[in-house]
């Protein structure tokens, strides 16, 4: 058992949530409370009615979510909102909530999770956003078709691919989530081959004029790295139990 508090700081600062840059709604950083201990940790991608009531079925008081409660904004307490809290309440189970901070760690981070379960072993950050690189590019030769496996495998699941780059890698950038519409700001850092999760309809018109291969393994299945990495560590760093509840949305 370990204190909440003890592993809020540290989680605090080991992800530099004070200086990372992130939207508003965002709110990362400890966003329920519990009664103050901590027994085992959850991890999911998404704050919702279905990863809490998981989490209070595998006794989890400490639930660490990417995308967390407040991203409509300022919302009344009803409907699905309340039935959230409710449960969030009635179990005592804090959530914490990291996305950018998540996305960018060096070690924790969605980003260079992804590209070392890829094989890339030199990364370097790129793509500025809210006043942090958010991604990783590496100089990599790797065949196309290799590639589109390798990310099937990481991912677990089929991977579209948008073969309008060259058959055999030389530059690959690597942005989990929904980062399809940086695509010309991805192309302007040279990179012949873009990993993402998601894409606007537009970026596949845009990836054939550019030249370059899209593969797009989907919002939810590129996001699954961080929360895993950042749970581990964490129970590792207080002797802690945790779990990952999986909630696929299908995007």
């Amino acid at each position: 058992m370990s204190a909440l508090s003890d592993v809020v700081r540290y989680t605090d600062e080991y992800l530099r949530v004070a200086s990372c840059g992130d939207w508003d709604n965002a709110l990362n950083g400890l966003q329920v409370e519990n009664s103050g201990r901590v027994n085992k940790i959850g991890a999911a991608v998404d704050a919702s009615s279905r990863t809490f009531a998981a989490a209070a079925e595998l006794d989890v008081d400490l639930l660490i979510v990417h995308h967390g409660l407040f991203w409509q904004g300022l919302q009344p307490v009803t409907a699905g909102f309340y039935r959230q809290l409710r449960l969030l309440f009635e179990r005592d189970i804090a959530l914490y909530s990291a996305h950018l901070p998540l996305d960018v760690h060096s070690a924790v981070g969605n980003n260079a999770q992804l590209a070392a379960a890829l094989g890339f072993e030199e990364t370097e950050p790129f793509l500025q956003t809210k006043g942090q690189p958010i991604g990783v590019k590496t100089r990599v030769s790797i065949g196309r078709e290799e590639l589109h496996a390798r990310l099937e495998q990481s991912l677990g699941g089929p991977v579209q691919m948008l073969a309008f780059g060259p058959a055999e890698t030389q530059s690959v950038g690597v942005v989990t989530g929904g980062a399809g519409g940086e695509i010309y700001t991805v192309a302007r850092e040279g990179i012949d081959t873009f990993i993402t999760g998601e894409a606007p309809h537009w970026a596949g018109v845009a990836a054939e004029e550019l030249g370059m291969n899209l593969f797009l393994g989907g919002h939810y299945a590129t996001e699954t790295f961080g929360v895993k990495a950042l749970a581990s560590h964490l129970a590792q760093r207080f002797e802690l139990r945790w779990e990952f509840i999986a909630a696929p949305t299908g995007l």
